[in-house]
């Protein structure tokens, strides 16, 4: 149950800031050069590396090197790990607002009365 926690802890984390959201929306379609995840940012290539270690640290993304080139792709299995936790609570929500329905429903029924 730890290691559950830990994934979640690290994916959370790196969900949590902008950049790194934006970078895994482009390696969703394929990997990249770390060079093509920074051209639409206006940040150094540095910085970018420290986003893509938050996101390598957390199991989201692998970085290979293919010559002088460091080539980056997206790892899903921790997403779908933070999805299925999400999806666990999807149901207690149902739940809640069919009750706020039902309630809703109620009160209507004696205001038309």
């Amino acid at each position: 149950m730890v290691k559950r926690r830990e994934v979640l802890d690290a994916t959370f984390a790196a969900l949590g800031e902008p950049t790194r959201r934006a970078i895994l929306a482009r390696l969703r379609g394929g990997s990249a050069s770390v060079s093509e995840l920074a051209e639409p940012f206006d940040v150094s290539l540095p910085a970018i590396s420290k986003h893509l270690s938050v996101l390598e640290r957390a199991g989201l993304v692998r970085r290979t090197r293919q010559g002088r080139v460091h080539r980056v792709e997206l790892i899903a299995g921790p997403m779908k790990a933070a999805a299925d936790w999400i999806d666990d609570y999807r149901g207690f929500w149902e739940r809640q607002l069919d009750s706020l329905s039902d309630y809703l429903d109620a009160m209507n029924k004696e205001t038309d009365k």
